[in-house]
């Protein structure tokens, strides 16, 4: 390297310190259906976390292309597919080797639901696991959470979200779970449930914090730079102001 070109690639660094110079090849970034974090709306994919990798993308200088799949293919897209960046992505201790992390983005946690009349009310663990169905969706970390904590009442008939919320308007189920509080209040609206319609049941059945997912073959440079991005964000205030907008 000359060093006219030494002296250009360091006056962009210091012009953009979140670049990661080694990000010449082009990413895929992928998520599911799974509001208010990522979803579409209007034919548009949007959602808080959505908003938090698009302003990443936006310190890094980075325009990957963004597209939403089928529940479960995201995974398997970040699996299989070479420089793939998955979001939103709960960090377990059987997926942390598998892939490269940046967040935490935010911590949340996931309730079982029923409807507030409902007869006899649920509150405790023990209760929960003589229930004679939790419907859940079909696949994914929840359905492996409740099966691994030994519930064998587990229904997991729904396709998608708001198929459970409209399975237990329909009496068709008794207990729900699947979304945290924001997702349930964002499918609340999305259905016109009236509030107080729904009663959280008081039995945390899990708490983990949201990342962004890279594929392990994914430049650690880039990994670096969107932690320092996503950092950035964060002391600026412009990710709490970001989490604020879908928490109304």
């Amino acid at each position: 390297m000359n060093d006219s070109t030494l002296l250009a690639a360091l006056l962009c660094l210091l012009l953009n310190p979140f670049q990661a110079t080694a990000a010449a090849a082009p990413y895929q970034v992928v998520t599911e259906e799974w509001a208010p974090y990522n979803y579409v709306e209007n034919n548009r994919l949007t959602g808080m976390t959505t908003d938090i990798v698009r302003a990443i993308m936006a310190l890094t200088g980075d325009d990957f292309p963004m597209q939403m799949l089928p529940s479960m293919r995201s995974t398997y897209a970040l699996k299989t597919h070479p420089r793939t960046i998955m979001y939103s992505m709960f960090r377990t201790a059987d997926r942390d080797p598998l892939y490269k992390w940046v967040g935490p983005i935010v911590e949340e946690s996931i309730y079982p639901y029923q409807l507030a009349d409902a007869d006899p009310a649920v509150n405790t663990r023990e209760q929960l696991l003589r229930a004679p169905r939790i419907t859940t969706r079909q696949a994914g970390l929840i359905p492996q959470t409740l099966q691994a904590q030994g519930f064998t009442n587990v229904d997991k008939s729904a396709a998608e979200n708001l198929q459970l919320y409209r399975m237990l308007l329909a009496g068709r189920t008794g207990i729900i779970v699947g979304d945290t509080a924001a997702g349930v209040a964002y499918y609340s609206r999305q259905l016109s449930i009236a509030p107080g319609t729904l009663r959280q049941v008081p039995v945390e059945l899990y708490r983990s914090s949201l990342y962004i997912a890279f594929s392990r073959d994914a430049d650690d440079r880039l990994v670096a730079a969107w932690s320092r991005a996503l950092e950035q964000l964060r002391r600026s205030g412009e990710l709490e102001r970001i989490q604020h907008r879908y928490e109304q």
